[in-house]
């Protein structure tokens, strides 16, 4: 009979572990990576079976999963382990049921893993821990160095975007990122899932000459980790924009030499134009008399012939320069 009892109970306790397991829930991160010196924050949220509660009638508790009287987090801080005295702080609300914990300036040997722990303050006094889904911390040394996106070759005069991001799981103290040039930043923090958090940074400037063969580095400092600056350099080259002037300037001065010989032998045509006519006549009357001359005339022959040749030259100056 007592051994029928005791068979009866153990199948009861099962049952009852599996009603309790359905209602009382808990949704963490198994595993976590945590900077040293730094903070992180282990995303939690949980749900229990009985009404919703308001947060002031909710106790919540992290422990160590192999001991619970190890507790890292307790609303009454004589409860704390000393060596996370100061150390851990609860953020949200836990009548919304969050339970994410805050563990500040994190230390090698905080690897856990953590258990949460709820008591609900109703008449039966509901509470249960969440041992079978716990958090194991994975610490980081040393900071990883931040991701710089840019195009190694820019534009002169053209904007250039340059961006700048870095990974981690402290969203209550985000990095800094800063920057070795000059220009418009514009920095934003996004959850990307899973309790991780990604920071950027994004620079923009218009490249000049001065640029060229030169680099832009990023740095990044996390909370807490004094030897946690890192930086990420990037050389850019920069094309100078296209300058046409050893083309046009050969072109114009040609145009303009050729104007000006055209505009001076047209001022001589028209100036002897007169006398152009008056020649023609005479050599007309000195070709049918048969008679040479080789007194004035001949040399205002030669003075049109000479403004003729002006006339040439600038023709073939034209062609030339086209």
């Amino acid at each position: 009979m007592a051994v029928e009892a005791g068979v009866l109970l153990y199948w009861l306790h099962i049952i009852c572990s599996g009603v309790f397991a359905d209602v009382w829930k808990v949704h963490v991160e198994s595993e976590m990576e945590a900077l040293v010196s730094s903070c992180v924050v282990l995303p939690c949220s949980f749900k229990y079976p009985a009404q919703q509660q308001p947060s002031d009638r909710i106790r919540a508790m992290w422990h160590m999963k192999d001991n619970w009287d190890d507790i890292i987090f307790h609303k009454d801080h004589t409860r704390v382990k000393d060596s996370f005295k100061g150390r851990t702080k609860l953020l949200g609300s836990l009548g919304g049921s969050n339970c994410s914990l805050e563990i500040d300036e994190v230390r090698n040997h905080d690897n856990g893993p953590y258990c949460f722990r709820v008591e609900l303050e109703t008449s039966q006094k509901d509470k249960y821990s969440f041992v079978d889904n716990c958090v194991s911390v994975k610490m980081i040394e040393q900071a990883t160095k931040p991701e710089l996106q840019a195009e190694q070759s820019v534009q002169e005069g053209q904007p250039a975007v340059f961006k700048c991001s870095v990974r981690h799981t402290c969203p209550s103290y985000q990095p800094t990122l800063t920057w070795s040039h000059s220009g418009k930043i514009i920095t934003s923090y996004k959850d990307i899932g899973h309790g991780n958090w990604e920071a950027e940074s994004l620079l923009t400037f218009t490249p000049t000459k001065e640029d060229d063969h030169s680099s832009v580095t990023c740095t990044v400092k996390h909370h807490g980790n004094v030897k946690g600056e890192k930086t990420a350099t990037h050389a850019i080259f920069v094309n100078e924009q296209a300058n046409h002037s050893h083309i046009f300037i050969p072109i114009i001065s040609g145009l303009g030499g050729a104007l000006f010989v055209g505009l001076l032998c047209s001022f001589i045509v028209i100036r002897y134009r007169k006398r152009i006519a008056d020649l023609q006549s005479r050599n007309d009357i000195v070709f049918r008399s048969g008679v040479g001359s080789s007194g004035p005339g001949d040399r205002e022959e030669r003075q049109v012939h000479d403004s003729f040749k002006c006339v040439i030259m600038q023709q073939t100056s034209t062609k030339q320069i086209l």
